[in-house]
């Protein structure tokens, strides 16, 4: 039987699957690292921290060491190495790998070995050659004549007399060091690099029945470092270091509630459990959240600007909401990622209906992601009538002033001429939906800074809320295969 987990499980999967991402690792699995006790840190901004510490013997006085199988996009400036009673003289990052391209480039004003063979006889003849050139081709000579040689496919080798010595088979770390001892003693290096990155997902199965989803939560590692780390004891960091993250509308109230999970400094850490090997081009999923039953309720939303008049009506959106709280909701603090929502059809199969961001979210928040538009719920807004009023009307209806915050105190000792309006506005709801539904209405461009912000609303035909300064929400219930008018009547000084 395949039970609601089981579901979620198969979708995050057939996801994986269908990722252009996944790729083969491009390293030989059976070469042995020369990685040692191996600690990876990722952050979210694609930079990794790399601690690596291996056994290696060194000799007393002044020596080189390398360290094979670092990073390939390594940052030699941010280099911390520690070995007891050894001090730092000098380092050296060797990044010229070992390919067929380098290999000709260094060669340049070299001689080396051309073996040709002949198609007819399969014989084989050897020349030497000089190359002199690797712009745009490989140019050679061979004894008084200047050839290219070709890449058409012709059976052609190319022997090299030795390697470079600046050319290494994999990214390697040359350190010159002063020790006063000799002996085989742990090294330690630690630097940061680029091309490490992690991601989250988060798969959720929306139950409109129950008002309820069922959500997994994924993590992404990718690595084009060039190099294969080994198991690695991997810590992943939620946050923006060094940077700033976009807001996004879909978090309605950030959470208050503490996380329990570590945290360092402002960030919180999301350890992998267990080592794991984190192939070169490769990417991996480890799951992180597995929550079932969190209560959950489609919303639909509309939102209108001041003085908006849509000449045909639009889709509301709709979207679903829910809260990452400890009761009642996810209990958790979510890693930014995307979020993407399945719902099942009659036949119990569950179908893909959207997906959307959310940015970094403390735990006790409350998110509604939209996932498209209503297919059968649609809006139009239009200024129904607008009229230039005195001042003296204006001032009768102070009554109705909006208040944000509480009571704002302000005194006028010269007043200047300033035009009033009143101005209504018709808001037209439509639903070919078997059910109502409630649409929420936001009117914004309300404020107009200091010498506008008493605007009044003098009569609404469903009571608003007051969300700032600028914005006013209306809950609309929209009956079943039905219509519903909302005016509301403003007057403002704009």
């Amino acid at each position: 039987m395949i039970t609601r987990r089981t579901s979620l499980a198969l979708l995050a999967a057939s996801a994986a699957l269908a990722s252009p991402l996944l790729a083969q690792d491009s390293t030989d699995p059976n070469e042995a690292s020369a990685q040692g006790d191996l600690s990876v840190t990722i952050y979210n901004n694609g930079q990794a921290l790399v601690q690596d510490i291996r056994q290696l013997p060194i000799q007393r006085g002044r020596s080189t060491v390398t360290f094979p199988d670092v990073s390939a996009m390594i940052r030699p400036e941010t280099l911390s190495f520690n070995a007891a009673d050894t001090g730092i003289v000098e380092q050296n990052f060797d990044f010229d790998l070992l390919t067929p391209q380098k290999l000709m480039e260094k060669a340049i004003g070299q001689t080396v070995t051309l073996i040709r063979t002949n198609l007819a006889t399969g014989r084989e003849t050897t020349q030497r050659a000089e190359v002199l050139s690797t712009a745009g081709g490989v140019v050679i000579r061979v004894d008084d004549r200047i050839e290219v040689l070709r890449d058409d496919g012709l059976p052609v080798r190319v022997i090299f007399d030795k390697v470079p010595p600046n050319l290494r088979a994999r990214p390697t770390l040359s350190v010159t060091l002063n020790s006063t001892r000799g002996g085989t003693r742990p090294a330690s290096i630690r630097y940061l690099t680029p091309g490490l990155g992690w991601s989250s997902d988060y798969v959720a199965l929306f139950d409109e029945a129950r008002g309820t989803i069922d959500m997994q939560g994924w993590v992404t590692l990718t690595n084009t470092t060039g190099t294969t780390f080994t198991q690695a004891d991997t810590l992943l960091v939620a946050g923006n270091v060094g940077g700033r993250a976009p807001s996004r509308r879909e978090l309605q109230r950030p959470g208050t509630e503490t996380a329990e999970r570590e945290r360092l400094g402002d960030f919180y850490l999301y350890p992998i459990d267990g080592r794991t090997t984190i192939a070169n081009n490769q990417t991996k999923q480890v799951s992180f959240l597995d929550v079932q039953g969190v209560p959950a309720a489609r919303v639909y939303s509309t939102h209108v600007g001041w003085l908006s008049t849509w000449n045909e009506p639009r889709n509301v959106q709709t979207a679903i909401s829910f809260s990452s709280s400890r009761e009642g909701g996810l209990g958790d603090a979510l890693p930014a990622g995307t979020v993407r929502f399945y719902q099942r059809d009659r036949e119990g199969n569950p179908q893909f209906i959207g997906e959307n961001g959310i940015g970094h979210t403390p735990m006790g928040s409350t998110l509604s992601l939209t996932t498209g538009d209503a297919f059968d719920v649609f809006a139009q807004a239009e200024v129904e009538k607008r009229d230039k009023i005195s001042a003296a009307e204006y001032e009768r209806s102070a009554r109705y002033r909006v208040k944000v915050n509480g009571e704002t105190i302000r005194t006028v000792e010269v007043d200047r001429a300033i035009d009033h309006y009143r101005t209504t506005m018709r808001y037209t709801f439509t639903n070919a939906k078997p059910e109502p539904v409630t649409v929420e209405m936001r009117q914004s461009g309300l404020d107009r800074g200091w010498w506008a912000s008493d605007y009044r609303v003098v009569a609404e035909d469903v009571e608003g809320e007051q969300l700032n300064a600028g914005t006013r929400l209306y809950r609309v219930t929209v009956p079943a295969n039905g219509e519903r008018v909302v005016r509301v009547t403003y007057e403002t000084k704009f």
